[in-house]
């Protein structure tokens, strides 16, 4: 049998490589814990977990009424900045006779959503956070989470849930 003999050079980078993996495994292991960013979201009647979230940054240089179409809906104004693109995609299989999305953010946001039947915006549902309320036909949503001002980026979670 052979023996090997290491120096300490060697020894402190092996160790540093061993520290580097074993933290790598405890970071892989966390994200997998956290909701998804820019996660799109295919769901149908009676999900789980419940509430469902996913995370994203808001903020654009797009004007919301500009991805929207109109400055008001039904739902509220559309106000904020948002990029060109959706931050998400909700794909929901079936109707939804009460569906509620909410942004939670720790700065002011405001949603757009187009989809089957039409665009609903909305800026200050529950505090300085939007949210988006009814009832929901199935197909493809797009879900746009903007900031109040203009080239204000801020992470939010959007949170996705059938409970009243």
């Amino acid at each position: 049998m052979s023996k090997i003999i290491l120096n300490k050079g060697i020894k402190l980078s092996l160790m540093i490589v061993m520290v580097s993996v074993s933290a790598a495994i405890h970071v892989i292991a966390d994200a997998q814990e956290a909701p998804p960013i820019f996660g799109d979201i295919t769901i149908n009647q009676q999900f789980s977990p419940d509430p469902l979230t996913v995370r994203g940054m808001s903020g654009g240089s797009v004007p919301g009424k500009q991805i929207a179409g109109r400055s008001e809906t039904p739902t509220g104004p559309c106000t904020g900045f948002v990029d060109e693109t959706p931050g998400h995609t909700l794909k929901l299989k079936s109707a939804f006779e009460y569906l509620k999305l909410l942004v939670q953010s720790p700065q002011d946001t405001t949603m757009i959503v187009k989809g089957p039947g039409g665009t609903w915006c909305n800026d200050d549902f529950e505090g300085k956070n939007p949210g988006i309320v009814g009832e929901w036909l199935p197909g493809d949503y797009q879900v746009w989470v903007g900031s109040y001002e203009q080239g204000k980026y801020f992470p939010y979670t959007l949170q996705i849930t059938e409970v009243k």
